[in-house]
């Protein structure tokens, strides 16, 4: 997050924040991907293992 703002004060290129932007947002879609995988494969080949509870982010409130 810091980074894009470094970018965004540096007034660098619009691509690069562009781009930074992008890659924080596939980084979170990532981790929260990887955290759901064991469960939605328990669920889709039958497997016993106790469902993971899940517990939904709170929303910020930060401008990112």
């Amino acid at each position: 997050m810091d980074e894009i703002i470094d970018l965004i004060a540096t007034d660098s290129a619009a691509s690069d924040v562009t781009n930074k932007i992008k890659d924080v947002l596939f980084a979170k879609s990532a981790g929260k991907i990887e955290s759901q995988r064991p469960v939605i494969a328990s669920t889709v080949f039958g497997e016993n293992e106790p469902e993971a509870e899940v517990t939904p982010e709170p929303e910020q409130t930060e401008e990112e």
